[in-house]
């Protein structure tokens, strides 16, 4: 008790304190070894299969973080141009479902891919597919457990599209060529440039608005030809891409665990 109150109203006990608490910290090392080695093993003994699932849960949200963010250059640039409009414009809530590529047509004239995900998963014939980088294409067969996706590069394939930097429309079509698309039936006059970004239009109601489609390549002026000659980069990895979105609109509602509801803010 005297120790107690010396130490409580004196200082003469401190630096007594300040030695025993250098003697006393091998001791507290020694007593926490048990939870040491139960936060080692925590963070570095783990299954392959919780690996595995981590990495999985990683890539989705990753993929779903990136279609986030594919539409912001545009809406920036719609912001600043179309300010007034877009005070009254409506916000259209989307959700996405991520699917998984399966399998590739053998044809190299046609340019089509299967995805896990079919009409037991609300998938639908029309339903835009889009990567981390842009659109890829939209479902054209669907089954109970898979279906069939058109690229955007196949030869049959037309999407409307505008110009990120003005807004100018214009309607880019397939080639059959996995890394080119074109612009056909525009006008000399069209102020379209090399670099230019093309990002969806949403006139058809088939595509969302404003994600990433291509950027211009190259544009050719003929002027013996009353059209010029532009040649488009599509910007999502359309050889590459395993992991994709499947992106819902109006009352559609995917069921799945792996489904995703975004509402994009201007």
């Amino acid at each position: 008790m005297t120790i107690i109150l010396v130490d409580v109203f004196t200082p003469y006990l401190k630096p007594v304190k300040a030695k025993l608490s250098a003697v006393a910290a091998p001791f507290y090392w020694v007593t926490s070894i048990p939870s040491r080695i139960s936060e080692w093993g925590q963070v570095n003994i783990v299954t392959r299969d919780q690996l595995v699932e981590e990495n999985r849960a990683l890539k989705e949200q990753l993929l779903i973080h990136q279609r986030k963010l594919q539409g912001m250059a545009a809406v920036v640039t719609e912001n600043v141009r179309l300010r007034e409009l877009m005070n009254s414009a409506e916000m259209v809530a989307e959700q996405v479902l991520v699917a998984e590529m399966i399998g590739v047509s053998s044809d190299p004239l046609v340019h089509k891919v299967v995805i896990n995900k079919g009409s037991r998963d609300n998938v639908y014939v029309g339903q835009p597919l889009l990567d981390a980088h842009g659109l890829m294409g939209q479902v054209v067969e669907v089954g109970p457990i898979s279906s069939q996706v058109l690229l955007i590069t196949d030869s049959t394939h037309a999407l409307p599209v505008e110009v990120n930097r003005n807004g100018v429309r214009a309607i880019v079509e397939g080639t059959g060529d996995l890394y080119r698309l074109e612009l056909r039936h525009v006008s000399n006059t069209v102020d379209i440039k090399e670099g230019d970004l093309l990002v969806s239009s949403g006139l058809g109601q088939r595509f969302p608005r404003g994600y990433p489609v291509g950027r211009v390549l190259e544009v050719i002026h003929d002027p013996g030809r009353p059209f010029a000659s532009i040649r488009v980069e599509p910007m999502a990895q359309l050889n590459r891409s395993r992991h994709v979105l499947l992106v819902f609109r109006d009352t559609t509602t995917p069921q799945s665990t792996t489904t995703a509801e975004l509402t994009d803010e201007p």
